[in-house]
């Protein structure tokens, strides 16, 4: 069985300004059930915000949902949701200073950088808006103040769509990429069996960690240099950029996952 991992939204979902193909998420869904592919969306979403893009978008339910950016791990099975309580061990065993409410005390003042609403934020997870045209300063007085002093990694992204930029302060054991190494070991698939679609800036950790990696067409430009940089130091690197023109697809959102599933040959 190979895995098949994708963000959602920009990626999967059609949500941005360019145009997507009216039947690609129909033949997502009917595609991953014919090649018995594990499907794993792996998003910033909550869970209730997933459920929201899976009833508004008609995209499948996935087999394993990380959602939160990679802080919380969830299976769907006969219908229900169950939560994987072991991946939230893991991530406590791992980042033992890890402390979310210290990490909001001590960036609360810094100009700029406004806390999200209570639903993007858990346990592991502390986020923010940021000011994205004085973000050098703001990261810079971020990275005065805390510089890994809770096992945090702090994750910068630019929302292209409303020109918001966004910081999520995350264990540095409970990311995109370690939730998808957690599935990935749980499975017993090497990470050249685990097929990763993204489009933007907090992709770039899986999409540059030895799994087979997509870019759909959409991607942010700044993402794509940060990929392009990374082969350049690790020609080992496979990461497929889509183009369009598979099944007479665009290339664009779900139709790049598409057409980096059959690039990769999860789908025959």
């Amino acid at each position: 069985m190979r895995i098949l991992a994708t963000d959602l939204d920009r990626t999967l979902l059609p949500n941005g300004h360019w145009p997507a193909d009216p039947d690609a998420i129909a033949m997502f869904n009917e595609l991953t059930r014919q090649n018995d592919t594990l499907v794993v969306y792996v998003t910033g979403r909550n869970l209730d915000l997933t459920e929201e893009a899976i009833a508004e978008y008609g995209v499948r339910y996935p087999d394993i949902l990380c959602g939160d950016v990679g802080t919380t791990i969830r299976k769907y099975q006969n219908g229900s949701w169950s939560f994987d309580d072991g991946w939230s061990t893991h991530i406590e065993r791992s980042s033992p200073r890890w402390d979310a409410s210290s990490i909001r005390g001590a960036v609360a003042d810094i100009a700029g950088l406004r806390e999200q609403e209570r639903q993007h934020l858990n346990a592991f997870k502390q986020s923010y808006y940021v000011d994205h045209e004085k973000k050098d300063d703001i990261l810079k007085a971020v990275d005065d103040r805390i510089n890994g002093n809770f096992d945090e990694v702090a994750v910068y992204s630019y929302d292209s769509q409303n020109g918001k930029g966004l910081l999520d302060f995350l264990p540095q054991s409970a990311t995109k990429l370690t939730a998808l190494e957690y599935v990935a070991q749980e499975f017993h698939a090497d990470r050249r069996e685990v097929v990763f679609c993204g489009d933007s800036g907090n992709d770039i950790f899986p999409l540059t960690a030895g799994f087979a990696g997509v870019l759909v067409k959409n991607a942010d430009e700044q993402l794509v240099s940060n990929v392009e940089k990374a082969q350049r130091g690790n020609p080992h690197l496979e990461v497929y950029f889509a183009k369009g023109g598979v099944r007479g697809l665009s290339g664009y959102y779900t139709s790049g996952v598409i057409e980096g599933a059959y690039y990769y040959g999860v789908f025959k």
